[in-house]
């Protein structure tokens, strides 16, 4: 190697290299043959999405629906202990399991959907 290569330490090395081993990437050769560099990203991190957790759904007439009142329970079509179904923006992106932080219920991602894109 030569002097002037600005090779990162091997502590850098070591953390990247676990990191490559879970991307199955680089980060160093990623970022050089992305056309967006990190800061480049940085405007869209501020861009507002909505993210939806499903629990399950259920189908019901409209007479059913206005009959019920306080305490009513909604049977959905999914057992206990079933992933929930995550969206974003209205597409399914991953599946996950209800967890409880603090006094607020949360979501964790178990599997991510890989989906093709038509675009």
């Amino acid at each position: 190697m030569a002097e002037d290569d600005e090779s990162p330490p091997l502590e850098e090395l070591d953390e990247e290299q676990t990191e490559a081993e879970d991307t199955g990437v680089d980060p160093r050769i990623a970022e050089m043959e992305s056309p967006l560099g990190a800061r480049d990203l940085e405007a869209v991190y501020q861009i507002p999405v909505q993210v939806s957790a499903v629990l399950g759904k259920s189908t019901m007439q409209v007479s059913n629906l206005l009959k019920m009142g306080r305490g009513a329970v909604v049977e959905l079509d999914r057992k206990v202990g079933e992933a929930i179904d995550i969206y974003v923006n209205n597409r399914l992106v991953a599946r996950g399991e209800v967890v409880v932080v603090e006094d607020k219920l949360g979501v964790t991602m178990t599997e991510i959907i890989k989906s093709e894109r038509n675009t």
